[in-house]
Parts: structure tokens; sequence; C-alpha cells
């Protein structure tokens, strides 16, 4: 009960506790048990070693010990993007325009103004449907920047419903993407893959969503 000894005892030798019943409270009992009355009720009983209000303010500490673990869990767990200064985001970099990862093709920023600041004007793809976004920050507020990530799986199959089923490094088989959307690798995976050829496709994530993006022959099977 250290946390007793340490936040409340100094509090109760120095302030008289009122509201206990003396008739219920024996006078062997401890200080605590007496405070324990005031706050559990008057029923709280005393029993040899540990008295029932200790029992009870440790499950109080032991709950706040509790609430507060659990919310340092929900707080763990890895960004889907970091702050990264607008002014120093290049081309070919990335960048979040209206929560959509994108990849920079283009970047300009025009100069200070007298009672502004200069601003950066990106011109940027989406990295997974392609489409064009721009959006314009001042060159020294941050901007969110999400972590892609390119894995390498080795095609194991394509079912007739468009998915794929990949072999992991650990020997799992990966059967929740699609084959992707852009016409040119398409081909060249139903191509590779209709030959019996060994293929290594890359799949690409980021922000909580994956797509291939590239297709490596590794020869025959």
């Amino acid at each position: 009960m250290a946390w007793f000894e340490r936040e409340v005892m100094p509090s109760l030798r120095s302030h008289r506790i009122d509201g206990c019943d003396s008739r219920n409270t024996p006078p062997t009992a401890s200080l605590t048990d007496r405070w324990a009355r005031v706050v559990l009720g008057p029923t709280v009983s005393v029993t040899g070693g540990v008295s029932a209000g200790e029992r009870g303010l440790a499950k109080i500490a032991m709950s706040d010990s509790e609430e507060h673990h659990f919310e340092s869990k929900a707080d763990a767990g890895a960004s889907k993007t970091y702050p990264q200064q607008a002014g120093t985001i290049r081309k070919n970099g990335y960048i979040v325009i209206k929560n959509r990862p994108c990849k920079v093709v283009e970047v300009s920023t025009s100069k200070t103004g007298k009672h502004g600041h200069a601003k950066c004007h990106f011109v940027a793809i989406d990295i997974f449907n392609g489409k064009k976004l721009e959006d314009i920050v001042p060159s020294s507020h941050n901007c969110d920047v999400p972590h892609v990530n390119r894995t390498e799986y080795q095609l194991i199959d394509i079912s007739e419903d468009g998915f794929v089923s990949l072999l992991t490094e650990s020997g799992n088989t990966k059967d929740d993407l699609r084959l992707p959307t852009d016409d040119s690798l398409l081909g060249q995976i139903k191509t590779g893959f209709g030959e019996g050829k060994d293929l290594v496709v890359t799949v690409m994530s980021a922000m909580g969503e994956e797509q291939i993006c590239a297709l490596k022959d590794i020869g025959p099977k």
C-alpha cells in the first residue's frame, strides 16, 4: 500500500475523520480501516492481517492501474503516416492529399510575400488508383506523408474471380489480393502464369491498402 501511505496517510494524520460510527468501528481499528469505512461504507469489517479497507483500496488502486494500462494499449501501434515539412518534400516523394497516399510528380514553391510565407504547390498521383491530386501548403507547415512499403511474394495461383494466391516468406499463403487493374501488368501476369513460369509479384502497401505493383520472372517452374 505504498500509494496509500504516501498519498493518503499524511492527510489523515493531520485531520479528524468525521462520519465514523464509533459503535461499528472498533477502538483498535487502524486508521486505514477508519478511512475506508467513510469511503466504502460502515459495513466494511476488519480481519486479521490485511484489513478489508486496505483490500478495497488495493482494488481501487489496481483499477486505476488497469485503466491506465488499457489506454496505453489503445494508443499503441504503428502510425499510417508521419509529419514532414512541406518545403522538404521533393519530386518522386510521397504525400497525403485528401486522405489519399500519393506520389509527387511536380512541386513548385512561390516566393515569400510581404506578409505571408512561401507556399508549395504539389501535383501528385494516387499510388493506388492513378488519379491526379493537387494541394497548396505553406512551406513551413507539416504535411502527412504515408509509410509506403513493398513486399515480394511468389505467385502460386490465380482464381476465376480474379484473386491471387501468394506464398509468404513464412510459408503461409496470402489470398486477399486481386489482380492489378493496370492492363499492361495484368497481361504480363496472366501470360506468364499461363506459360507455367515462376513469377514473383511486388505488393505495395500504404494507409491500410495493398496492390500488386510489379512483376518479376524468375524462370520456368
